[in-house]
């Protein structure tokens, strides 16, 4: 196991590694390499290309690189079990609510509910239908949702995302002539971001590694930020009691970070207590710089302040990152009032929400937004609230809403230098320029995570994990922006009392 702390070159280790043993007269066929997700896979395979190319590998030998889920395809399909017919989950909810929605609230509840019984605990529907059995079941909803779920699968010949890994490895426990043959095309398996695994993920690793264990895992325990995809650090802590004989090589420096932001970066993930105990240090003369920015003001002086000063200063990619994609409505707002181009996944705006439409259209066109809107419950009218402060008329506010649809429509690129992202969504990336807003109080933790986790403590720790992860994204500076009334405990585990104040 190779503990790779961020900016440390994991990439480039896997990379290495596979070059090595190919070099070494390890057959291309028998390597292959499981990542995450598709953003990794198809990095990796690039980059190996490349580095293979001076060994002459024989065009169609090269190493496997498949994500879990493509893997857990490709054997369902050697099986002959047909993967045509992969659905949506929402979708199945949907038909099981007799075509009616489901609320986000209860889609995203029975999501989860649903990939924890199938991944974590590997339970069929057999299974669940005799726990039901039980008086007073305190999963009952739950479990009999789940049952109809999978009733439902069973009699439309599909399959769901988490099928393609579970159904695969319970395929490769019953079938000793396909897990043979699959051991054969992983003769070695290398497994990236091992600190993301679920547990079924881990499962099919191990199996597939076999009594020879010729399994090579890179990842980082601080860079563990998807317990609500099953991700538990507990379960690479533990990864030497699946496998026994683990070695474990660390690699220590941070390449990608400015001095001082290594230095702060590691003081805040130094008080998790769930970690390996570890050394990080930064390149020889790691030059840029770390400022702090504490701002009292609202989110959209904020927003001013910062966008007209920060991407002034220095070129390159500057990319704000937040908890939540609603923390960067106030920063998309501001780039449109400025004409400023910028790149996001989401911006947190709701422009496309066909609620808003819906809304406006209930709304008197002549009457003051401000008062009929005033009684209205959501997000969405929530939005159009803020954005109707300037209007007189709902009429003026529906155009205004037009204008900021085909600017937002121009100025949204993929090729920007500005970037909105939440901190989960950078993961893997670095920018030359990052800053991290809403390091307040309540805001980065979140309030709202911690009181609905099982566990608090380790969901604080989680949110640490992933304020590590947004701080470590910057090659040239990291600017944190904070109130320095209330600011987050994250700062005061990185920063003193004097400093915060300054």
């Amino acid at each position: 196991m190779c503990v790779a702390p961020a900016g440390s070159g994991k990439t480039t280790t896997l990379v290495a590694r596979i070059c090595w043993l190919v070099a070494s007269g390890a057959s291309p066929a028998t390597i292959t390499a499981v990542t995450f997700n598709k953003r990794a896979a198809d990095e990796l395979g690039e980059r190996l290309a490349a580095a293979l190319a001076p060994l002459e590998v024989p065009e169609g030998t090269t190493p496997r690189v498949r994500t879990f889920h493509a893997l857990g395809r490709e054997i369902l399909a050697d099986a002959g079990v047909s993967v045509a017919n992969l659905v949506d989950r929402a979708d199945v909810l949907r038909a099981l609510n007799g075509g009616r929605r489901v609320s986000p609230a209860s889609l995203r509840r029975f999501d989860d509910g649903f990939s924890r019984l199938k991944l974590d605990q590997g339970l069929t529907a057999d299974a669940a239908t005799e726990l039901l059995r039980a008086p007073d079941s305190p999963q009952a909803e739950l479990l009999r949702a789940f049952v109809a779920y999978e009733r439902w699968l069973a009699e439309h010949g599909a399959l769901d995302f988490d099928d393609l890994v579970c159904r695969a490895l319970a395929l490769l426990r019953r079938d000793r002539a396909l897990l043979q043959r699959w051991r054969e095309h992983c003769t070695t398996l290398l497994v990236d971001e091992v600190q993301d695994v679920d547990r079924s993920q881990l499962d099919l690793a191990v199996l597939l590694a076999g009594e020879r264990r010729d399994v090579f895992l890179v990842g980082d325990d601080d860079q563990t930020i998807y317990a609500w995809r099953l991700a538990d650090v507990r379960r690479v802590l533990d990864l030497a009691a699946s496998l026994p004989g683990l070695r474990r090589v660390d690699l220590v420096t941070n390449y990608r970070c400015p001095a001082p932001v290594v230095s702060r970066a590691v003081r805040l993930i130094g008080v998790n207590s769930e970690r390996f105990a570890k050394t990080i240090l930064a390149r020889p003369a790691a030059p840029g710089r770390l400022l702090l920015c504490p701002d009292p003001g609202d989110e959209l002086a904020r927003a001013r302040r910062l966008l007209d000063e920060w991407l002034a200063a220095e070129e390159g990619v500057h990319a704000v990152l937040a908890r939540t994609n609603a923390e960067l409505a106030p920063f998309a707002a501001v780039a449109l009032e400025r004409g400023v181009a910028y790149r996001a996944a989401e911006d947190g705006l709701l422009l496309d929400d066909p609620g808003i439409d819906t809304l406006l259209g209930e709304l008197d066109e002549w009457r003051s937004p401000q008062a009929t809107l005033a009684h209205h419950a959501g997000s969405v009218a929530a939005m159009l609230l803020a954005w109707s402060l300037p209007y007189q008329t709902v009429h003026d506010l529906r155009e205004a809403i037009g204008r900021a649809r085909a600017k937002r429509h121009e100025l949204r690129r993929d090729d920007a230098s500005l970037v909105l992202a939440t901190a989960h969504g950078t993961k893997g990336l670095e920018f030359d320029h990052v800053a991290v807003i809403g390091m307040d109080e309540n805001v980065f933790p979140s309030r709202r995570t911690i009181e609905d986790a099982d566990h608090p403590v380790r969901a604080v720790e989680e949110e640490r994990r992933l304020a590590y992860v947004a701080w470590t994204r910057a090659k040239r500076s990291l600017t944190l922006v904070y109130d320095p009334v209330a600011p987050s405990i994250f700062m005061r585990d990185a920063f003193s009392d004097a400093e915060l104040a300054a």
